[in-house]
C-alpha cells in the first residue's frame, strides 16, 4: 500500500515536472526580448515593405511592423543576438535614415524616386 501511494506521488511529480519546466524556460527566453521604436524617412508602402523584409532577415530580429503614419518601426528583437545599433545600421544600408544614423548615401540613391525624401529634388510621390 505505502509503495503504491509512493508510485503514485511520483508520478504526480514528474507530471508536474513535464508540465512547469517547458513554462520556465520560455519566460526565461522572453526576459530577453525588447521592442525598440525607430524613426525613418519611409515615404510609401514600398519602403515600408523594404524595412520590413530587411528586418525579417536581420539576426535576433523577431517582429517588425512600419506605421506610416508615423513612419516608426517598431521592432521586437533578442538582445543576445542583436541590439538597437545593428538594427538602425541595416535600416540605413538600404538607403532610409534611422533615428540619428543617416541613410548610406549609395543605396539612397538607387530607391525609387517615390521612396526619397520629400526635400529631394528626385522625390515623385504616387
Amino acid at each position: 500500500m505505502f509503495n503504491q501511494k509512493l508510485m503514485n506521488m511520483k508520478k504526480v511529480i514528474v507530471s508536474f515536472l513535464i508540465l512547469i519546466l517547458p513554462a520556465f524556460f520560455l519566460l526565461g527566453q522572453n526576459s530577453n526580448v525588447k521592442e525598440i521604436k525607430i524613426k525613418t524617412s519611409a515615404q510609401c508602402g514600398m519602403c515600408k515593405e523594404a524595412i520590413e523584409e530587411t528586418l525579417a532577415f536581420e539576426r535576433g530580429v523577431r517582429k517588425s511592423v512600419l506605421h506610416m503614419k508615423t513612419k516608426e518601426v517598431t521592432v521586437e528583437y533578442d538582445q543576445r543576438r542583436t541590439n538597437p545599433e545593428k538594427i538602425r545600421k541595416a535600416i540605413s544600408k538600404i538607403g532610409y535614415d534611422a533615428d540619428d544614423v543617416a541613410a548610406d548615401k549609395k543605396a539612397y540613391e538607387k530607391l525609387e524616386a517615390c521612396c526619397k525624401k520629400p526635400d529631394d529634388p528626385n522625390y515623385r510621390p504616387h
